[in-house]
């Protein structure tokens, strides 16, 4: 079954389809078929976003295809970003950017209890829609640590470990990290429907 990656985003058509290897589901990019979609993001939900994105590629390239909207929740900062994390502290900052300004915002918390939380959104032509969801507990490192990974993998340390995201190597990461357990909890749901063998 041929599953286009609804993203625009290199780092998670990656990760995606080395999550996906080893099933029945071939993946394809947007640049594999030329396809250039931009889908605002303006739900309030991961969900929501997830959802959107799913559609508007399906729309688009009348494939099957696959979404998700994931992000950082911090407990000292509210769930702070949440679905903002992609776009946290405005249009100017990068990745590292971004990371720096979670860091001072949280400077001098003693709670650093965080999760990244991701919603997974399945569109099939026909209208039917699978989603799913994962999360992966965890707490920010004081700083950055790791070349691995992307965002804010380098300060992301998980449940259970003593490396960040940005520390473990991409196979031990998918296993454990919200992506991972999203897209594995999609898998199990399409196999209950009999959708995927």
């Amino acid at each position: 079954m041929n599953i286009l990656i609804a993203t625009n985003n290199k780092h998670k058509v990656r990760e995606i389809s080395q999550i996906f290897a080893g099933t029945d589901l071939e993946t394809v990019s947007p640049s594999q078929i030329n396809l250039s979609v931009e889908v605002e993001e303006d739900g309030n939900t991961f969900a929501e976003n997830a959802l959107k994105k799913a559609r508007g590629f399906c729309e688009a390239s009348g494939l099957i295809c696959v979404a998700d909207d994931s992000g950082l929740t911090v407990e000292c900062l509210s769930g702070e970003p949440g679905v903002y994390s992609a776009r946290y502290g405005g249009e100017g900052l990068d990745d590292k950017g971004r990371t720096q300004l979670l860091l001072k915002n949280m400077s001098g918390a003693k709670n650093r209890r965080a999760a990244f939380v991701c919603s997974v959104a399945m569109v099939f032509p026909d209208g039917r829609v699978v989603t799913a969801e994962g999360r992966c507990e965890g707490r920010i490192a004081l700083s950055p640590s790791g070349n691995n990974g992307f965002g804010y993998d380098p300060v992301f340390v998980p449940d259970g470990y003593d490396k960040t995201f940005a520390e473990l190597g991409e196979d031990e990461k998918n296993k454990i990290s919200h992506r991972g357990r999203a897209l594995e909890a999609l898998e199990k749901k399409l196999s209950e429907l009999g959708i995927l063998k």
